[in-house]
C-alpha cells in the first residue's frame, strides 16, 4: 500500500507531502490545477523516461519519493531480498531528476537502475488510463488475472511442475548421451582423466614440487653463495668473523680482569663466537648437500611445464587441476553406464508428459469455463458504467509447440467493443484512455482486486460520462476500494462523493510565479469542493445543500 508521496520543484509543485491511507482516495481540483501531476509523478517512480520539462522553472533538479508498506506484498519483499534491497519490511523509492535531462534513482537508499524500478512498481501500484502504464495490456498479466479470477491454483501448479520436471529430464538425457557424438566424447573424457591422473597433484605436493624447481634452477647460484658467507665468517681472511669476534674476545678478557662489571659482556662474546660456529658448519653442510643434478631439474621442470599446459587447456589454477579429477570420473561414469540411465529417464519422463497432459487438459477447460464467466460480469458491468452494448471476449488460443509449458497449452488474449455493432477489438488497441479506464475498472471491478497489486489507480476513469452513470463509476470504485487501495483523479462530484478521503489540487499564482497546492479536506471542505465541482463559480446554498446530500448519501451507503 502506498503510504506517502514527497514531490519538490516538480513541474508546477514547489513542495507537497501527502500521507495515503486504505480505500478510495479521490483527487479533484479545477481544471489545469495539476489533478495528474500525483500519478506523473508515479509513473516516474516506475521508472517512466524523465525529461527536463518536468523540473520547475528556475530550480536545478526536481525529487520525487514515495513510501509503501509491503505488509501484505510478499512479491515485492521477494523482490527486494533478491536484488538485496530489502529494508526491514518497508520500501522507498526516490528519484531526482536534474535540470539538464539526466535523473538518478534509488531503492530504499541503494542506487537502482531504470529495469529495477519498473519490475519492482510493477508489484506495487498499477496505473489505470495510460496505455502505457497499465499491466492489463500485457498478455501474461491477462493471463494470470484469469487463472486468479478462476482460483485453480492447485491445478496450475501441477502443470507448472510437471512442465519444469520434464524440461529437467530432457537436460539430464541430452548430458547423459553426449549430445551428437557419445562416444567421441567419452573418448575425450578418458584421455584427459589420463593426462591428469598422470600429472596432476594435490595442494601439498604441488607446493613442494614448485619449491624443488626453484631450489634445483639455483643450485649453481646456492652453492656460490652459501661458501661465500662461509669465507665471510670463517674464512683465512683477517676480516673474518670469527677471527674478528676472537680478538675482540682476547681484548675484553683484559678489560675485564680489571672491572669485573664487564663479565657479562664478555660471556656474551663466547655466545655470539658459539652461534657463528654454528652457522658456519651448517653452511658448510648445506653446501655439500646442494643436489647439482641437472637431469632432476629436467624432469621437475617437464612436470610443470605440463601442468601449466593442462591449466591452459582446462582453464584452471594449477591448484584446481587435482579437483577436476572427481569431476571427470563421474562424467566418464555416467556416460558409460548412460544406457541404463537413459532407460530409467526416458521412463520418467513419459510419465511426467501424462501427467502434463491431464493436468493441461484440466487447466485448459478450467480456463475456457473462467473466460466466458468473467467476459459475461465485464460486459454487464460495461453496460452500467455507460458503455451500453459493449462486450468484453476472453479468447484463448493455442501456445504453439509440442513440449510442455509451464503456462499450459493456451495464452489469452482481452478482446474488447465498447459500442454495439462494432467487432472486437485487441484491449491494447483501444484508442480511447477514457474508455481503457473504465473497461480497466470493470475488469478490476469484476475480479475484485484478485491481482496482487497493492495499490491501483485510475487517472480521468470518468472522461466522457456523467449523470447516473458516473455515480455508478464511482461506486464500484468505492467497492473496489474496499478490497484495494485506490487512487482515483477525477472532474466529477458523483465519483468524488464516492471517496473515503479527499485530496483537492489547487493552482496559485502572485504574477511573477505559479505554484500548485495539495491539501486533504475535511468534512467541510469536501462539501464546498463538491459544490463547486457542481455549481462552477458561483456557488449558492441549494449547491452546497446538495453536495452535503450527495456525501451522505455515498458515505452510508
Amino acid at each position: 500500500m502506498l503510504t506517502s508521496l514527497y514531490v519538490r520543484h516538480f513541474a508546477v509543485v514547489e513542495a507537497a507531502e501527502v500521507a495515503f491511507g486504505p480505500g478510495l482516495t479521490v483527487v479533484s481540483g479545477e481544471t489545469g490545477a495539476g489533478k495528474s501531476l500525483l500519478v506523473d509523478a508515479l509513473m516516474l517512480l516506475a521508472g517512466a523516461r524523465a525529461d527536463s520539462g518536468m523540473v520547475r522553472a528556475g530550480s536545478d533538479r526536481a525529487e520525487l519519493a514515495a513510501e509503501f508498506d509491503l505488509a501484505e506484498l510478499p512479491e515485492a519483499r521477494q523482490w527486494l531480498r533478491r536484488e538485496e534491497l530489502d529494508e526491514d519490511g518497508g520500501c522507498q523509492l526516490r528519484r531526482v531528476i536534474r535540470a539538464e535531462g539526466s535523473s538518478k534513482a534509488w531503492i530504499n537508499g541503494r542506487p537502482a537502475n531504470a529495469r529495477q524500478l519498473g519490475e519492482l512498481a510493477a508489484l506495487l501500484v498499477e496505473i489505470h488510463g495510460q496505455h502505457e502504464h497499465q499491466a492489463l495490456l500485457s498478455r501474461p498479466h491477462q493471463l494470470a488475472l484469469l487463472d486468479a479470477y478462476a482460483g485453480h491454483d492447485d491445478l496450475l501448479a501441477r502443470v507448472r511442475d510437471s512442465a519444469v520436471q520434464w524440461r529437467e529430464l530432457g537436460a539430464r538425457m541430452r548430458k547423459l548421451s553426449g549430445g551428437d557424438d557419445r562416444d567421441r566424447r567419452i573418448e575425450m573424457l578418458r584421455h584427459e582423466l589420463g593426462e591428469l591422473e598422470q600429472w596432476a597433484l594435490p595442494p601439498a605436493e604441488l607446493d613442494e614440487l614448485e619449491a624443488s624447481h626453484k631450489r634445483l634452477a639455483n643450485a649453481g647460484r646456492l652453492a656460490e653463495g652459501t661458501a661465500g658467507v662461509v669465507e665471510l665468517l670463517d674464512g683465512d681472511s683477517e676480516f673474518a668473523l670469527r677471527r674478528a669476534l676472537g680478538r675482540a674476545h682476547a681484548e675484553l678478557g683484559k678489560l675485564a680482569a680489571i672491572d669485573g662489571k664487564l663479565a657479562p659482556l664478555l660471556e656474551l662474546l663466547d655466545n655470539a663466537g658459539i652461534e657463528l660456529g654454528e652457522a658456519a658448519d651448517g653452511l658448510v653442510r648445506y653446501a655439500q648437500d646442494v643436489d647439482l643434478d641437472p637431469e632432476r631439474y629436467a624432469e621437475v621442470d617437464q612436470h610443470l611445464a605440463r601442468l601449466h599446459e593442462l591449466s591452459r587447456r582446462h582453464r584452471l589454477p594449477l591448484a584446481e587441476l587435482h579437483d577436476r579429477l572427481d569431476a571427470l570420473r563421474l562424467e566418464l561414469g555416467e556416460l558409460e553406464g548412460a544406457g541404463d540411465a537413459l532407460e530409467k529417464l526416458a521412463a520418467q519422463r513419459q510419465r511426467l508428459q501424462h501427467d502434463y497432459t491431464a493436468a493441461a487438459t484440466q487447466l485448459s477447460e478450467a480456463r475456457a469455463d473462467a473466460a466466458a464467466r468473467l467476459g459475461e460480469e465485464v460486459s454487464a458491468l460495461m453496460a452500467e458504467l455507460g458503455m451500453a452494448g459493449g462486450v468484453l471476449r476472453i479468447e484463448l488460443e493455442a501456445a504453439g509447440g509440442d513440449e510442455p509449458d509451464p503456462q499450459g497449452r493456451e495464452r489469452c488474449e482481452l478482446l474488447v467493443s465498447a459500442n454495439p455493432g462494432q467487432p472486437p477489438r485487441l484491449l491494447r488497441k483501444v484508442a480511447s484512455g477514457g474508455e481503457l479506464a473504465r473497461i480497466s475498472l470493470a475488469i478490476e471491478v469484476a475480479t475484485l482486486g484478485k491481482d496482487t497489486v497493492g495499490c491501483m489507480i485510475f487517472d480521468e476513469v470518468d472522461t466522457g460520462i456523467g449523470g447516473a452513470v458516473a455515480e455508478v463509476v464511482g461506486q464500484k470504485l468505492r467497492a473496489l476500494g474496499a478490497r484495494r487501495q485506490v487512487l482515483c483523479v477525477t472532474h466529477l462530484p458523483q465519483v468524488a462523493a464516492q471517496g473515503h478521503a479527499h485530496l483537492k489540487v489547487s493552482k496559485h499564482s502572485d504574477g511573477d510565479s505559479t505554484r500548485t497546492r495539495i491539501e486533504r479536506l475535511d468534512a467541510g471542505g469536501r462539501r464546498d469542493e463538491l459544490a463547486r465541482m457542481l455549481g462552477g463559480v458561483e456557488i449558492t446554498r441549494e449547491t452546497r445543500a446538495h453536495a452535503k446530500q450527495m456525501l451522505d448519501r455515498a458515505q452510508t451507503a
